[in-house]
């Protein structure tokens, strides 16, 4: 196998970084013009409590959001998921600057992939140029387990969070962060909606989220810091029946800014996603196995 096809296979699992930002954290991006008159309750951690029954009592919606991370990547992302058991759901995602994008790029590709999310593991569909060196399949198939064992403690992180996530969670992060205020009411895409803000430490709401063991946890928070990840500001927006329409994330990171907005609507939304043809798919792990066989040499 082709070095260049190794490179673009190590691209589609940044597509994971796509829906974790969907269905996990959220900080702010300034919008909003403070119009509407919702009721919400005095003290923001009691009307918080309210909203993550309500949310978390939702099982699907449509997302779309944009993803930032330093020169790395840039993304936008739109589909719908679905947690009532584990994180499903299918996701159409482009990218549309930093390396990530540039590498695709060069290899032929588009910048534009869908990605299938099941309860064990996702699916992503890496387009015509990367089947011309596959074998014809044009879907690779990857499994969280087997991400967690190459990535160590991130790798876990990221499997326990996309198994057991909610849109919930960012609410849930301002709750743990015990750093929480009420903006205000703004106008989020013609719905009436309470701000909220707050900022979390990383590191500390990952372990209180995560079954991390105590290496676990600190391998963790060298791999943030060698990223230069610490705090992040997370904001999020509340319609007038206490559910989730809007979460930001925004933070440092070495590479640059991390920044991210979702947006939720259609909650209750029926979601149906089918795996790819077993012929036009392919494992990820054969892959790198196929990759380690051809030797350093290949070009």
């Amino acid at each position: 196998m082709r070095t260049s096809t190794v490179r673009r296979l190590s691209l589609s699992i940044a597509v994971a970084a796509a829906l974790t930002s969907v269905a996990a954290c959220g900080g702010s991006d300034g919008s909003g013009d403070n119009r509407g008159s919702a009721v919400v309750k005095a003290d923001p951690i009691a009307a918080l409590r309210d909203v993550q029954k309500k949310t978390g009592g939702e099982n699907s919606a449509k997302v779309e959001g944009t993803t930032r991370m330093g020169s790395t990547m840039s993304m936008k992302q739109s589909g719908t998921i679905d947690w009532t058991d584990g994180l499903t759901g299918t996701m159409e995602i482009t990218y549309t600057g930093g390396s990530v994008a540039d590498a695709m790029k060069q290899n032929g590709g588009s910048g534009t992939m869908q990605a299938r999310y099941f309860k064990g593991g996702y699916v992503v569909n890496m387009g015509d140029a990367f089947a011309r060196q596959a074998g014809g399949k044009h879907w690779i198939s990857y499994d969280y387990a087997d991400l967690a064992k190459r990535a160590g403690a991130s790798g876990e992180a990221m499997k326990q969070q996309m198994q057991n996530t909610t849109p919930d969670q960012g609410v849930k992060s301002l709750l743990a962060s015990g750093d929480v205020k009420k903006v205000g009411q703004e106008d989020v895409r013609g719905v009436s909606a309470t701000h909220y803000s707050g900022t979390v430490d990383v590191a500390e709401l990952t372990a209180k989220n995560s079954a991390l063991d105590a290496d676990q946890l600190d391998q963790l928070k060298k791999q943030l810091s060698a990223a230069g990840i610490t705090t992040e500001k997370v904001d999020i927006w509340v319609d007038e029946n206490n559910l989730l329409v809007k979460k930001t994330e925004r933070g440092q990171m070495k590479t640059g800014e991390l920044n991210s907005t979702v947006y939720y609507s259609d909650y209750g939304t029926k979601v149906s996603v089918e795996k790819p043809p077993a012929g036009d798919t392919v494992d990820f792990t054969d892959l790198v196995k196929q990759q380690q066989g051809a030797g350093s040499g290949t070009n």
